[in-house]
C-alpha cells in the first residue's frame, strides 16, 4: 500500500437549497492513500486496487465527514434496482433512505451520480446513472420510492463525463429517441455514425418529465479533469469516487 503524499481530501457540496437535515457530497480523487492508477482517494474495491488502501481511503472519508455510519457500498449494475431501508448489502443502482444516520452511497468514474431529496428533508437517494441505467429507467425507479409529490423532490447531479466528451454510437441515440423523440436534442453528430451525447441533459429530461424541476449542478467533466477525477473511459484501469447522501440524526 503506497503512503506516498497524500493530499487533503477534497468533495463537492450540492448547490441545492436542502433542508437542515439533509447531508451530502461527491468525492474527488484527492486525498487518498492509493498509488498508480488508482491514486488518491479510490473508494472502490472491485477495481483491482490494493484493499488495504480501499479501506484506508474509505476510513479516511468517513472521518473527513464524520459519517453516522459505514455508507452502503452497493455492487452496481448498471441496472435499475433501488436497495431499500433494511435490505442486505446487494447488486443495485441506487439507494432509497428515510432513516437517520443511514447513509446512501453510489460509485462512479464517468457515469453520472444523482442525489435526491424531498423539501421536508425526511427521505433521500444516491443513483448510479450511466446512460444504460438511464435508458432503462433507474432515474423512475428511485423517484417511485418517494411518498412525495415530484414538485417536492430535489435532485443534483455530480461529476460525469461531460457532453464535448462522451461519443457513443447511432445504437445508443436511436434507444434514446425511440423511448423519448425530443432526447435527440441531447446527441450531436460526431463523425459518421458517432455522437456527443450530453447525459447531464438526458438526466434533466427524464427528471422533467417526472415532474422533477428543481434540477441543480452538472458542468463537470471527469475525462477531461485527471488531476481531480477518476474516468473509466480515459484509463481503462482507474479508480471510483463516491456520492453520498444522508439524514442527520
Amino acid at each position: 500500500m503506497s503512503m506516498a503524499t497524500v493530499q487533503k481530501i477534497e468533495c463537492i457540496h450540492p448547490d441545492w437549497a436542502a433542508p437542515s437535515t439533509v447531508r451530502a457530497c461527491s468525492t474527488t480523487r484527492a486525498g487518498g492513500v492509493s498509488g498508480g492508477p488508482w491514486a488518491g482517494l479510490n473508494l472502490g474495491d472491485h477495481v483491482r486496487d490494493d484493499v488495504r488502501a480501499v479501506a484506508e481511503n474509505r476510513a479516511r472519508l468517513r472521518a473527513h465527514l464524520a459519517l453516522p455510519g459505514e455508507p452502503r457500498w452497493l455492487q452496481q449494475v448498471h441496472g435499475t434496482r433501488v436497495s431499500v431501508p433494511g435490505a442486505p448489502q446487494e447488486c443495485a443502482d441506487a439507494c432509497f433512505e428515510d432513516r437517520p444516520g443511514k447513509v446512501c452511497a453510489v460509485m462512479t468514474a464517468d457515469c453520472l451520480p444523482v442525489l435526491l431529496c424531498n423539501i421536508a428533508g425526511t427521505r433521500v437517494a444516491a443513483v448510479h446513472a450511466g446512460w444504460r441505467g438511464l435508458l432503462a429507467g433507474v432515474l423512475e425507479h428511485s423517484v417511485a420510492c418517494f411518498d412525495d409529490p415530484p414538485g417536492q423532490l430535489l435532485a443534483w447531479l455530480g461529476p460525469a463525463i461531460g457532453p464535448e466528451t462522451f461519443e457513443v454510437g447511432d445504437e445508443v441515440r436511436e434507444a434514446f429517441v425511440a423511448v423519448d423523440p425530443t432526447a435527440a436534442e441531447q446527441f450531436r453528430a460526431h463523425g459518421y455514425g458517432h455522437w456527443l451525447a450530453d447525459l447531464y441533459g438526458l438526466a434533466r429530461l427524464r427528471l422533467g418529465r417526472l415532474g422533477i424541476t428543481a434540477v441543480s449542478g452538472g458542468g463537470y467533466c471527469t475525462f477531461s479533469e485527471p488531476q481531480r477525477f477518476f474516468s473509466y473511459r480515459r484509463d481503462g484501469v482507474t479508480g471510483r469516487m463516491a456520492s453520498l447522501i444522508w439524514l442527520q440524526s
